[in-house]
């Protein structure tokens, strides 16, 4: 269920680690990651228009996070989800490479403003269809346990980036208040 992870991880651990049923791993796995991103997709659609007018006021910071993360996102797979609509979110949330999934699916159907009723099977399908990958790979033999400890990596790196990122303009946020002129 953690946005790093995602199916990515849980199916290779079931499977290859604690030695689980392929298929009940398959079928949780699944149901693991599409609950939370289908939350995720539904309160991020509820509460939105609250982000936009009041977490500036409230919580500059966070508001410059948030407004990073959402400017990245859309420059990176919006292109690609106007062009190809319903398919090219599956394919986003299907292919299972670092920063796609079903969160990023999510918050990019919200981002974009696509309906909710287009977003929920474009990112269930995507989910299946991840799920498809990873356990064929497992299956056929990729060793993915060398890899986990890259992932995990990955992860702490990006955990990392983020917070020198928001101490750094923190930092320049306070120097040019402090030169301004009173």
């Amino acid at each position: 269920m953690a946005p790093i992870g995602e199916i990515r991880l849980a199916i290779p651990i079931g499977i290859a680690v604690y030695h689980l049923n392929t298929a009940s791993v398959f079928l949780v796995s699944v149901i693991g990651n599409t609950a939370p991103a289908l939350l995720v997709l539904f309160l991020l659609k509820k509460f939105s228009p609250y982000f936009s007018e009041n977490l500036p006021k409230k919580y500059p910071a966070l508001s410059n996070l948030f407004g990073w993360w959402k400017a990245g996102t859309l420059k990176r797979h919006s292109a690609k989800i106007q062009k190809y609509g319903f398919v090219g979110l599956t394919l986003l949330v299907g292919i299972p490479l670092p920063f796609t999934g079903a969160y990023t699916g999510a918050l990019l159907a919200v981002l974009m403003e696509l309906p909710f009723k287009k977003s929920v099977p474009a990112i269930f399908t995507g989910v299946v269809i991840s799920g498809v990958i990873v356990t064929l790979l497992v299956i056929f033999g990729v060793n993915v346990q060398d890899r986990l400890e890259l992932q995990i990596l990955l992860g702490a790196l990006l955990i990392f980036g983020l917070l020198y990122w928001y101490f750094k303009a923190r930092k320049k946020r306070r120097s040019v208040k402090a030169n301004l002129p009173t």
